[in-house]
């Protein structure tokens, strides 16, 4: 279903605008094995003052999906820890469910208690968008976190991680290790979430982009869902049906804990292989060493603690602090950014369990 190193940025109007603790990881829209730890809630730094310093008291509602993902998890711990840093925030998290009619009714509930400010990871922006809509008609500006609204009038900013940049990092990462190492004609697998969706789509481009740009090419991809049980099975087959592999690339680092099972079953090891979003499992296996896993590229869920310090400041009138503008941008991407050992130590604060 990643992006960070101890200074992220934002892209905005195309410029990136360093602005603290932010990253990024995975998002699946099927179900997927739960947490098996809790996240760490590294969402900021403390408040000290400025746009931090206390002022109008706001009530944030919050709405995402159940927790049935380590990304997802995080999602929330984040958004929960960051609000709490404000004497002058009320969060109000509604249920988290993975039930469109359940969403859409929960958000509905927020809009009716007149909340000042809405943050929402909608389970599918499309089916979500008429209640962001009802919201914003209300009167209720909508951050939009992750799964975008199509619909710009349903939302007040967006803000989230960059899929096809995530591709162009493992992309990149691989093509240099590869062509530095005078590798011709490179057997490159590539395992991904759910083919269908267009995150997936977009981080497939990308990494056939910047593959492109050092000569090679996709020599195979399979979807798997972004489930351990479906990273150990699509590992597997792809497995058994080449004998010889040179670099992999898996979407997602929950699904990954699956990949790096089936690898170590079958006991192969002449590659190297990049995860995707920015976990603290795969970036503790990238420290150790001790596996194929030698880089991750980030989708970090810490981005809810942005969208959650971006909501207080635009019920409270004002802008960013770094910018000239008086207002919010409308949207926000984040950077993905790869870690590997040389800088592991510097993103592992920031890293969701799987």
């Amino acid at each position: 279903m990643a992006q960070n190193p101890g200074r992220r940025g934002f892209l905005v109007g195309g410029a990136v605008i360093g602005v603290g603790a932010l990253a990024a990881a995975c998002t699946s829209n099927e179900p997927a094995p739960a947490a098996s730890a809790a996240a760490p809630t590294a969402a900021a730094p403390a408040p000290t003052g400025g746009n931090d310093a206390p002022g109008t008291k706001v009530v944030i509602g919050f709405s995402a999906p159940a927790a049935d993902h380590g990304w997802i998890a995080a999602i929330a711990k984040n958004a929960e820890a960051a609000a709490k840093q404000y004497s002058d925030v009320e969060f109000k998290p509604v249920e988290p469910t993975n039930d469109i009619n359940q969403q859409i009714s929960a958000v509905e509930s927020l809009i009716q208690q007149k909340v000042n400010v809405i943050v929402m990871l909608p389970n599918d922006g499309q089916q979500l968008n008429q209640v962001a809509r009802q919201a914003t008609d209300a009167g209720i500006p909508v951050v939009n976190l992750d799964r975008i609204f199509p619909d710009k009038l349903s939302y007040r900013t967006w803000i989230g991680g960059d899929n096809y940049g995530m591709g162009v990092a493992a992309g990149h990462y691989i093509g240099k290790k590869l062509k530095d190492a005078g590798t011709s004609n490179p057997v490159i697998l590539e395992i991904q979430g759910i083919a269908t969706l267009p995150l997936t789509q977009d981080r497939s481009k990308g990494f056939e982009d910047a593959l492109k740009s050092y000569g090679f090419s996709v020599t195979a991809k399979q979807d798997a869902q972004f489930t351990v049980e479906s990273g150990t099975e699509v590992a597997s087959n792809l497995l058994q049906a080449h004998a010889k592999i040179d670099a992999i690339w898996n979407h997602d680092d929950d699904q990954g804990i699956g990949v790096l099972a089936a690898i170590k079953e079958a006991n192969r090891s002449e590659f190297f292989m990049v995860g995707g979003a920015g976990s603290a499992n795969a970036m503790r296996d990238i420290q150790a060493g001790s596996s194929v896993l030698e880089a991750t590229v980030t989708y970090s869920p810490t981005m809810a603690s942005s969208a959650i310090k971006l909501a207080r400041l635009i019920a409270q009138g004002k802008g960013m602090s770094d910018l000239l503008e008086n207002q919010v941008p409308q949207s926000i991407t984040l950077a993905s950014e790869t870690i590997t050992k040389e800088n592991v130590d510097q993103y592992l604060p920031l890293g969701f369990e799987s």
